[in-house]
């Protein structure tokens, strides 16, 4: 029986409600164990789940199901289309069938009263489009009935919901709670003297918290039991445990004070009441700045136009977007946003490629360019032909590799998982020790009756074994901060992603993030990468031998041939037509120009023909020690000194082509040098790498440009097929490897590499190999990447050192470990403090990469006279 090929998708789905690191193992867990499911990992920062999947085996609706039963939602996108043509009873039949089977669709219902369908669905599975086309196929007429509801769209309004519904718990919270602070210390200095005495009456104090603990406190509690009715523990059962225990010992004290937790002046009301103050504080900043992390996926979301101008049928009609076909001719005028990927068939205007391309200044377009979805037209108005649309558009590939590496773990997250996966139960297994060290022997050998909570007047000399114990054991429990820990990795990932995306540089996975920063040499392929990837001319001895050379070589279509022509007509001269063309490999080309011979080519064919070269061969040697191809020419006439604008050939005749050639000049070719190349590698450099330069020049043209670069490893004369074991041989002498090269032709030489960039991706980034797409042909994009990595790398490391320093500290802090010295404890409500402000601190931190820009791209590109005279004597062009 023959083997099968399995399909595997990978896709992105939207999670909301997830508050911790338990939240992201529950999910996963649940997803893990759909069957058909392969593999699931999830983002706690970016709110997102990546599924490798076998679509043979389970659907997405599946995998929905999955996650709504533990409790979260998963949010969708709705689109309400008109759809003429429908019967009741019949068509709900015909239609609901057809819809229901695309993948990603969770509901459709039917309104034939208003001819409408609405569709929930899951955009990360199926387009609009898709489902639009898939009742058009049955006979429909279909049109949008209103712009509908994108999953970006739900999400934010979940997000918001979430804001608005932690401020109003805020406003309930914060009053009582300060209140009730202020009638507990109401006899004390200097209150006792501002509030009367009945204020701090306990049943007053029970009567103000009770409302705290049921309103605003009531969601710990609910979320707490949900967890726990399916095995699974997160944060919320840390502060439901915190909140219940310090109300539930004020309750006992204040109704039965003789039960044995510490009497009527043991009743910590205000503790249960800013503890609830202060987590619900934290969670509304959470929510406030945990989506900015995401900012810039949202920004390129954000700019998808959503409709388009066609013309069809000679008239110009507006349509969605994503009903835009391939062919399709689409006008643009100015202000526009270009709506898909496609080729200027007629007009001229200035584009900004901002948004894809991160390159600020405008890019002219005219007829036969091309343009990219989400650039703005600035100043002209142009038609363009439809190549690419809907999710094979450039910006939707680069959102989609975004969301993908969004989605990916770096291995530096390892360590954080396993412990925030555990943390919960970790902690209170701690408090549970804490607990019983205090009551079998902690208090009888340290109990002080001076003891007190730090920075309160509290005294609690009154307080038995069972409540000092409870209380200290509380402390640990509130004080604990597992989501620092499980945040710090996703956060700063996705924020280096999408920064990178801001500049055009896409890392396909956090692994590649930490990749790059671990770099510490640097192989750059030359063809394409540190050259133009054309060759130009460079030298000519005269315009006139340049004419001459243009003209024998106007029927050819060898690439030297093409650049010799191109450098003729950039300096303005006229290029006659051959009257006869021969072409000989390995030598050169020979043609009849105005009635004389003229011959272009290497040494051997000026032997051939007894063309003596001695007078230019001095010259011809030294532009071949620059790494230039230098080809000579030889004619029967002499070329006239001002030969501008003619091929500038002597006299006239029948007899002028039966004469002896003689050498008249030489031409150089080069594939010159890109005018930022010389600064990258200084760049390089500076930055601690080795850098190596790859080719498979012959080693003199290759070491000459080494020489103009300042590379001093020069691997030459390297086959293509032969660059990965060049760079395994790298690799095996102990180094960290970067291959940075066409993401197509040194693919296997990416794939080698412990990081493989892919230069000059243009518009098609899904394509190309490499952990690392540089969307510009700008090598010093690969400082930027490198630059982008370290500061996201730097990043993680100051949050997990602040999340586990944190956690280290505190923990033993709020377990007593002073107590014995200065007799104060960690009182509930500051333990609520401090477990607010590490979370805070970590997403705060985080946010700083908002505002960072790679300082390679921080000043004004190098001017031509900053660069180095090596690297300008190599791509300089006489004329």
């Amino acid at each position: 029986m023959a083997d099968q090929t399995v399909e595997r998708k990978e896709i992105s789905i939207p999670v909301a409600g997830m508050t911790c690191a338990a939240c992201v193992r529950r999910v996963e867990k649940a997803l893990n164990s759909v069957p058909g499911i392969e593999e699931a990992t999830v983002n706690l920062s970016a709110g997102k789940a990546g599924v490798v999947y076998d679509p043979s085996a389970c659907d997405v609706p599946a995998m929905a199901r999955s996650v709504e039963e533990i409790g979260y939602e998963v949010p969708g996108a709705k689109i309400d289309l008109l759809v003429l043509g429908m019967t009741a009873g019949h068509c709900e039949h015909v239609i609901g069938p057809a819809v229901r089977g695309l993948a990603g669709v969770r509901d459709i219902t039917f309104n034939f009263a208003t001819d409408t369908v609405s569709v929930d669905f899951l955009d990360s599975a199926v387009s609009a489009a898709e489902i639009k086309k898939a009742i058009r196929s049955l006979g429909y007429e279909v049109q949008d009935r209103g712009e509908g509801e994108e999953g970006i769209d739900r999400e934010r309004k979940l997000r918001q919901e979430e804001i608005r519904r932690q401020a109003r718990a805020m406003l309930v919270a914060w009053p009582l709670g300060v209140l009730v602070m202020l009638f507990t210390f109401s006899k004390f200095e200097p209150l006792d003297s501002l509030l009367p005495d009945f204020l701090g009456n306990k049943y007053l104090l029970f009567a103000m918290t009770t409302p705290l603990v049921l309103g605003p406190g009531r969601q710990f509690f609910v979320h707490s039991w949900n967890g726990l009715r399916r095995g699974v523990t997160d944060m919320n059962l840390l502060y439901a445990t915190g909140i219940g225990a310090a109300y539930g010992i004020a309750v006992v004290n204040t109704f039965f004070p003789d039960a044995g937790f510490g009497g009527e002046k043991a009743v910590f009301f205000e503790a249960a009441a800013l503890l609830i103050a202060f987590i619900v504080l934290g969670r509304y900043l959470e929510a406030i700045t945990r989506g900015r992390t995401s900012e810039a996926i949202r920004k390129l979301m954000k700019l998808r136009p959503r409709r388009a101008t066609v013309v069809r049928g000679g008239e110009e009609i507006e349509v969605p977007a994503d009903e835009v076909e391939p062919g399709d001719i689409v006008a643009v005028r100015p202000g526009d946003a270009i709506p898909v990927d496609g080729v200027v068939v007629s007009g001229y205007s200035a584009v900004d490629e901002s948004v894809v391309t991160g390159e600020s200044i405008p890019v002219e377009k005219r007829e036969g360019d091309t343009v990219i979805a989400g650039a703005i037209n600035k100043t002209g108005s142009f038609r363009f032909e439809a190549t690419r649309v809907g999710a094979d558009t450039a910006i939707a590939q680069i959102i989609r590799l975004v969301e993908e590496a969004q989605t990916t773990k770096a291995p530096i997250q390892a360590l954080a998982d396993r412990v925030a996966g555990n943390f919960i139960l970790a902690v209170h297994a701690l408090a549970l020790a804490v607990f019983l060290f205090w009551f079998f022997a902690g208090y009888d050998l340290f109990f002080d009756e001076g003891t007190r909570l730090v920075l309160t007047p509290y005294e609690l000399g009154e307080l038995e074994v069972f409540g000092f114990a409870l209380l200290v054991s509380v402390t640990v429990l509130i004080i604990s901060c597992p989501c620092a820990v499980g945040l710090a990795t996703p956060a700063a990932m996705m924020a280096g992603t999408g920064k990178g995306a801001e500049f055009g540089i896409l890392f396909k996975g956090a692994d590649a993030v930490e990749a790059t920063s671990r770099v510490r040499t640097v192989v750059l392929d030359k063809t394409g990468t540190l050259t133009k990837g054309e060759p130009s001319v460079t030298d000519a001895t005269s315009d006139a031998v340049l004419a001459l050379a243009a003209a024998v070589e106007r029927d050819s279509e060898h690439p030297l041939g093409e650049a010799i022509i191109r450098g003729a007509r950039e300096r303005g001269l006229t290029v006659p037509e051959p009257s006869a063309f021969d072409s000989i490999p390995g030598h050169g080309v020979e043609a009849t120009v105005d009635g004389a011979q003229v011959l272009l080519g290497n040494r051997r064919l000026m032997a051939d023909r007894n063309v003596d070269i001695e007078a230019l061969l001095a010259e011809a040697e030294r532009l071949e020690t620059e790494g230039k191809t230098v080809m000579f020419v030889a004619t029967t006439r002499h070329p006239e000194p001002s030969g501008e604008g003619t091929t500038g050939v002597e006299g006239e005749g029948p007899n002028a082509s039966e004469a002896a050639p003689t050498l008249v000049g030489t031409v150089a070719v080069a594939d010159t040098l890109k005018e930022t190349s010389e600064r990258a590698v200084r760049e390089l450099k500076a930055l601690g790498f080795e850098v190596a330069m790859i080719t498979g020049d012959n080693r003199r043209t290759a070491e000459a440009i080494g020489r103009a670069l300042g590379i001093g490893c020069v691997l030459a004369e390297v086959l293509p097929g032969d660059k990965a074991a060049e760079v395994k041989k790298l690799q095996e002498s102990g180094q960290v490897v970067a291959m940075v090269g066409d993401g197509v032709n040194d693919a296997p030489a990416l794939a080698q590499a412990d990081v493989g960039i892919a230069i000059g991706s243009g518009t098609d980034v899904a394509r190309e190999t490499g952990n690392v797409i540089l969307i510009r042909d700008d090598i010093l994009d690969v400082v930027a990447a490198v630059q982008v990595s370290r500061q996201t790398m730097r990043v993680v490391r100051q949050n997990l050192g602040w999340a586990f320093g944190y956690n280290a500290a505190m923990l033993p802090l709020a377990a007593g470990i002073l107590y014995p010295w200065i007799t104060q404890i960690v009182s509930p409500e500051l333990a609520g403090i401090l477990m607010a402000t590490s979370s805070f601190s970590v997403t705060m931190n985080t946010l700083r990469m908002r505002g960072y820009t790679p300082p390679i791209r921080r000043g004004p590109p190098s001017a031509p006279a900053e660069r180095d005279s090596r690297a300008e004597q190599a791509m300089e062009a006489t004329g």
